[in-house]
């Protein structure tokens, strides 16, 4: 208690207006940047990650089912009606996904085309990334296809009223060196409708009847994966033990993280090494608390000598101006704080500030705040500031023994 008494009089005493005082002050000030600074980073980080796990939830669902061997299996293998009964399933789709060219007058592309059966829509709903015609790819005659914005513009797809596509697919079974288009099947479907999602999604991914699919790569009445839809609150991860135990042990069932593990953990190095990097600049910025330290230490040399005078011995000296240097540290954390978590949340729900760039999917910066940052970024700085603010009082006092 005397130690913080001691602390706090020659933090907030009115009758101190010396330079020691006035760097202290600078000192909150150079903390209380880094600490806002690593709370927004972290923030806009959280806000991209949630932007394009958003924009992979239009194509990846909460459970896939795959074949363990093979590429596809027979629709009517997968008993759908015990899927769909299990608790916590709201929906289930097939789909059958092959490489496929694909050719609009003079210009061709290759992409992954993803047949899709009259329930994916309930399960994928396109309708806010549509930006031009529908999202339904209808089905048999009315068949139409559904692909990105940067895929019709390979193509030359200005409108839709004169986009017919050849869909182009290699024949399984033979292959024949002197008829090379007996070699591949064809077919031909307008194109319905035209997304807008990120480059890559519009690039790689084009959708179309499941059956059209079927009769293009020669896979009658089979698919190559079941996609299951978790209700709203559930855990996909829970829900696997009950899929698996209806599915069987012919299927691999993998959750959406899973299916894309390798880039979700290149998001964390990425995120947690902008941490570090941060962290890094808040070590450098907190040395001005040292100065500070010191030069009030040297400036209080006298009161050091009265304290001693009176009784007080180099473990209540130590705790004194270690209390202080807490007590600029935690002045500039709290300052830093208030910046840092006020303008995410600013950020967050109104988006003032935009993004240059007409084509990008959200007009401002996203940004989401999330208080387990907030708790990672004030136990790095505390212990930064524990070792910081002891290392210097012990030095400093020793010259006072």
């Amino acid at each position: 208690m005397l130690a913080r008494l001691f602390a706090r009089r020659y933090f907030f005493s009115p009758h101190s207006r010396s330079v020691v005082n006035l760097i202290s002050g600078v000192s909150v000030a150079a903390v209380a940047m880094p600490v806002a600074a690593m709370i927004i980073l972290l923030s806009v980080f959280n806000g991209f990650e949630s932007l394009i796990r958003s924009m992979y939830s239009l194509f990846d669902a909460d459970l896939t089912l795959t074949p363990r061997t093979g590429k596809t299996f027979e629709a009517t293998s997968l008993d759908t009606a015990a899927l769909r009964r299990i608790p916590g399933i709201a929906g289930l789709s097939y789909i059958l996904e092959q490489s496929t060219l694909l050719e609009h007058g003079d210009r061709q592309a290759t992409t992954t085309l993803r047949g899709v059966d009259e329930h994916y829509a309930a399960l994928f709903p396109l309708d806010g990334a549509i930006v031009a015609g529908s999202g339904s790819v209808g089905a048999g005659d009315a068949g139409r296809l559904v692909m990105g914005q940067s895929m019709a513009w390979s193509l030359g797809i200005r409108s839709l009223a004169d986009a017919d596509v050849g869909l182009y697919a290699v024949r399984r079974g033979s292959f024949s060196t002197l008829l090379p288009m007996a070699n591949y099947t064809r077919r031909t479907l307008p194109v319905g409708g035209i997304f807008s999602l990120d480059l890559e999604s519009e690039q790689s991914s084009i959708l179309a009847p499941l059956d059209a699919a079927q009769q293009l790569f020669n896979y009658p009445g089979r698919v190559s994966a079941a996609l299951l839809r978790a209700e709203a609150g559930q855990d996909a991860a829970r829900l696997r033990t009950a899929v698996a135990g209806v599915a069987g042990g012919a299927f691999d069932i993998r959750t959406r993280d899973e299916l894309r593990a390798s880039f979700y953990r290149i998001m964390t190095y990425e995120k947690w090494g902008i941490f570090l990097i941060a962290l890094l600049v808040l070590v450098v910025a907190s040395f001005s608390v040292v100065g500070a330290l010191a030069m009030l230490i040297v400036e209080k040399h006298g009161e050091i000598a009265t304290l001693r005078a009176l009784g007080a011995d180099t473990r209540l000296i130590r705790r004194i101006f270690r209390a202080e240097g807490l007590l600029i540290c935690t002045a500039g954390a709290l300052a830093g704080v208030v910046l840092g978590v006020g303008a995410s949340l600013v950020q967050q729900h109104f988006g003032l500030i935009e993004i240059p760039a007409e084509s990008f999917l959200t007009k401002s910066y996203p940004v989401e705040f999330r208080p387990a940052d907030l708790a990672a970024v004030l136990a790095a700085f505390g212990a930064v500031a524990l070792l910081l603010t002891g290392i210097t009082v012990r030095g400093m006092i020793k010259r006072y023994d």
